[in-house]
């Protein structure tokens, strides 16, 4: 999907967490660089090394992606591109948590694997900023349940729990461009954070604000993140609300999509507090 579509962006039930965002871009065409570049500074977005953000034309040679945005701010974008445009977006919402997960990638290239390719931390940080979700609860029985692949339960059987007690928010940029054209078997990898019941309480912004410090500080720490397995996967359609044909029980009894899985007690995926809470590991 190439061409501009405000209103699919606006209205994805997926994106909601990304309106306040979306509704300061243009209507009727694509946003330039320009206006995307206006909306960092605005928010005086900036890497771990404390440089503001630049958007940078996407070039073939010279530094890799990662050290051109740790070492100089360089963000590499092509216009007219959801993907991208989804970047920035994320680097809007939850521009701590980029900066930390920047910063560790940086970090493991003084650590190459012997065997070549990114290695399995880099490997796990690249699945979280691309297909990534934040699930946020403050009661642990409901993350337990997404660690232990109990789909129906959760998302019908607790279903008030969850639409009521509950948060998932998209954090990879590929995660966000399929909710654009969502389909059945679409993955989130899920980081898992358990808060105190007052953080439900929070304005939107406020709680965005704290989910983004909380993620930085994972990504920050050393124990986490160690390979992909650390995060739990979320088969996201079956969020309440998040897709139509989830509003009955035989929806979740699919299990090529709702698959049950081996259970797995992993770093990232394990709740932690964020900030404003008293609960956690």
């Amino acid at each position: 999907m190439n061409a501009w579509n405000y209103q699919l962006l606006k209205r994805a039930p997926m994106l909601a967490s990304l309106r306040t965002v979306v509704s300061r871009l243009a209507h009727g065409d694509w946003p330039d660089v320009a206006v995307l570049q206006d909306l960092l500074v605005h928010a005086d977005v900036r890497n771990a090394s404390a440089l503001p953000l630049q958007l940078v034309p996407m070039t073939a040679g010279g530094d890799p992606y990662e050290i051109r945005l740790y070492a100089r701010g360089e963000l590499a974008f092509r216009p007219n591109n959801w993907h991208d445009l989804f970047n920035v977006l994320s680097w809007l919402l939850f521009p701590h948590a980029k900066a930390a997960l920047n910063a560790r990638h940086h970090a493991e290239f003084a650590h190459p694997p012997a065997a070549g390719g990114r290695g399995p931390v880099r490997d796990a940080l690249t699945l979280f900023d691309e297909d990534g979700v934040v699930v946020i609860a403050a009661d642990p029985a409901l993350l337990t349940m997404i660690r232990n692949f109990q789909w129906k339960p959760l998302f019908w059987e607790h279903r008030s729990a969850v639409t009521g007690r509950m948060c998932f928010l998209p954090f990879g940029h590929a995660l966000c461009e399929k909710a654009l054209a969502p389909y059945r078997g679409m993955t989130g990898r899920g980081l898992l954070l358990q808060v105190d019941p007052a953080f439900f309480d929070l304005g939107p912004e406020e709680q965005l604000r704290s989910v983004d410090e909380s993620v930085a500080q994972r990504i920050a720490d050393v124990a986490a993140f160690a390979g992909t397995g650390d995060l739990a996967p979320v088969p996201v359609l079956g969020v309440p609300g998040w897709c139509e044909s989830n509003a009955c029980a035989e929806y979740y009894d699919d299990q090529t999509y709702f698959r049950p899985g081996r259970v797995r007690r992993t770093s990232a995926a394990r709740p932690s507090a964020a900030s404003g809470s008293g609960s956690g590991e």
